[in-house]
């Protein structure tokens, strides 16, 4: 049984989610949940709160604990860009992206 939680439009970019997203992919919960503790990055946090959730989800629906679950895969896509300008001298403006994430997180049975 595979079990699934999704988070979007996490105001941080994909490319910073899939460097922490590449480190726990295949691991067990319990160890991923470690691990993502003592990364000092700023995307660890929500993607350990979006494993927490994950967790959760197979024990409401399935009665499943963390410590017989695997992290089959981590999706990660980039959700909406938004269009923001950075004043810059003379009067003028320079446009940049705000840039946010989609990720899901697909787990199932040791």
């Amino acid at each position: 049984m595979e079990i699934k939680a999704v988070v979007r439009s996490l105001p941080i970019t994909p490319r910073k989610i899939r460097l922490v997203a590449d480190i726990i992919r295949r691991k067990s919960v319990d160890e991923a949940e470690k691990t993502l503790m003592l990364l000092d990055n700023r995307a660890a946090l929500p993607l350990r709160k979006l494993l927490q959730s994950a967790a959760a989800n197979a024990f409401n629906s399935a009665k499943l604990s963390k410590e017989e679950l695997v992290i089959q895969s981590i999706e990660v896509s980039e959700g909406i860009r938004m269009k923001r300008a950075r004043f810059a001298s003379r009067g003028r403006t320079h446009p940049y992206k705000k840039r946010t994430t989609h990720v899901a997180i697909y787990l199932i049975k040791r």
